[in-house]
């Protein structure tokens, strides 16, 4: 193998921590509420992590670093925009989603949710629901084991047939064993790993390239226009990559985080901490490729790597300025943005299939043994399909993940957050939002209308829809009754 001992052991000790976290998450799943929400009893802390590392894949120390190292500060308005969706959809949507999934039959998915909000009896809205649930995410976690198995090769030189499996089995092995409780426990591992990285990284590139002002004349000689942060772009393309934000309003993986909280108090105190850790880790994730733009003008001897493929800025940084096993345990923090993305999705991806095919519609008896057992194999289903659609690199798997994104974020986003904000909000208008946001990503996407990022217009048109299909109609009394006991529970209870 190319790498020094330390790291691989790093990764061994690390892959095996996890592993044996799911076993311990193992002995408390005793139902499908605790293999697809953990029971709902996540803390505030945990709440909070998971709910940030598992929207924090790869991109985070990849593709991001790649990005702003090979066009500075430019890039970093799709963290802007994150910030700032992130911030609104906790404070918009979590503690009231909680509350909402609680009184509408306490579902347990964003389908269940829809299918009982709505008294959706035909069964439509959770078909169609799920099945764009597993459209997308089995392309996400497609990408998911793409990026693990690029790690894997490039840091220990193994095939990427090889990679891909190895990448891949472990997030399989503590998520079908421990379900969304293991899921949830590595997460906060995995984010504290992370931010670990994104902290130190910076601080030590910029100790080698001697302080703040010798790094900051070094990337101004190199190119001044790297700290312009409007350099090679439009208006159209900074509300694209703000546009990014809107998307968290639609991620079942991190809906799924809110509605397993252990109640609406523990939100606000889980909003301050996954903010401070997600600001701090985007913040980190710009200055590694920022500062790295001086420590490889001054090292041009060692940015072959670099200059080949800009997204291995983090991993060549780790290995040159740090000691094998502080580089293992950072080039970890990589893993972890993978495997915490990869097993939500799979989770996600077990629970639709669980909970709104197999128990809807062939097994409505089944027990709850049956049903966790179940679960657990269609994570296996869900991960061999997602492999076997990675295992040709060339797919350029990791380049759907935006398409994706826009995807939930046009075709949920907009019916999750009106149907927690609007009581009047009928099940022909959540419909339509769902067929209107995803048929206009489609669209858009395959026109490339004004080189506009088409999760705007999904959002928009999606709302517009919702609204004015529901107004065509009206709710039946038992839905809003649920509404109003919901939300006065919030307000009661935030």
């Amino acid at each position: 193998m190319s790498v020094s001992n330390p790291t691989l052991i790093t990764f061994v000790i690390y892959i095996a921590a996890m592993v044996l976290i799911g076993f311990m998450a193992y002995r408390s799943t005793n139902n499908l509420s605790d293999y697809i929400l953990g029971g709902r009893s996540l803390g505030s802390v945990v709440t909070a992590l998971s709910a940030g590392a598992s929207d924090m894949s790869g991109w985070l120390l990849m593709g991001l670093p790649g990005a702003i190292y090979m066009s500075g500060l430019s890039e970093s308005w799709i963290a802007i925009g994150l910030i700032v969706g992130a911030y609104l959809n906790w404070l918009f949507v979590a503690g009231r989603l909680r509350v909402q999934t609680e009184h509408n039959g306490d579902a347990l998915t964003l389908p269940d949710y829809f299918s009982s909000r709505f008294e959706d009896k035909s069964g439509l809205l959770r078909i169609i629901s799920a099945v764009v649930i597993l459209v997308f995410f089995t392309i996400y976690c497609a990408s998911g084991i793409v990026a693990g198995a690029r790690l894997f090769e490039s840091t220990f030189g193994m095939s990427y047939e090889t990679a891909l499996w190895a990448g891949a089995a472990a997030t399989i092995a503590y998520t079908f064993v421990g379900g969304f409780l293991a899921v949830s426990w590595t997460d906060t591992v995995q984010a504290t790993l992370m931010i670990f990285a994104l902290l130190l990284t910076p601080i030590i590139v910029l100790l080698a390239t001697g302080g703040v002002d010798t790094t900051f004349l070094a990337i101004e000689a190199q190119d001044p226009s790297n700290f312009d942060m409007l350099k090679n772009t439009t208006f159209i393309g900074v509300i694209s990559l703000m546009g990014w934000g809107l998307g968290y309003f639609g991620q079942p993986h991190i809906l799924a985080r809110f509605m397993a909280a252990d109640s609406v108090k523990s939100i606000a105190k889980a909003r301050r901490i996954s903010m401070a850790w997600m600001i701090l880790c985007l913040g980190g994730t710009v200055a590694v490729g920022f500062f790295g733009i001086a420590y490889f003008s001054a090292h041009p001897d060692l940015a072959g790597p670099v200059t080949e493929n800009p997204e291995r800025v983090f991993i060549e940084l780790a290995k040159i300025l740090f000691n094998p096993w502080v580089a293992g345990v950072l080039l970890s923090a990589i893993l972890a943005a993978v495997m915490s993305t990869l097993s939500c999705q799979l989770l996600v991806c077990s629970s639709a299939l669980t909970e709104d095919f197999y128990k809807t519609f062939l097994r409505k008896s089944a027990s709850q043994v049956e049903l966790v057992w179940v679960g657990r194999a269609m994570v296996l289903l869900v991960a061999l399909i997602a492999i076997a659609m990675a295992a040709n690199p060339e797919n350029r798997v990791l380049g759907l993940v935006s398409y994706a994104w826009a995807g939930f974020g046009a075709a949920f986003g907009p019916v999750v957050l009106i149907s927690v904000i609007w009581k009047d909000m009928t099940r022909n208008g959540a419909l339509a939002g769902i067929l209107v946001g995803a048929i206009t990503v489609i669209v858009w996407k395959h026109f490339e209308l004004l080189g506009l990022y088409e999760i705007i217009p999904g959002f928009i048109f999606a709302s517009l829809a919702i609204y004015i299909v529901s107004k065509l109609g009206a709710p039946t009394a038992g839905m809003l009754q649920r509404f109003e006991a919901a939300e006065a529970d919030f307000r009661l209870n935030k």
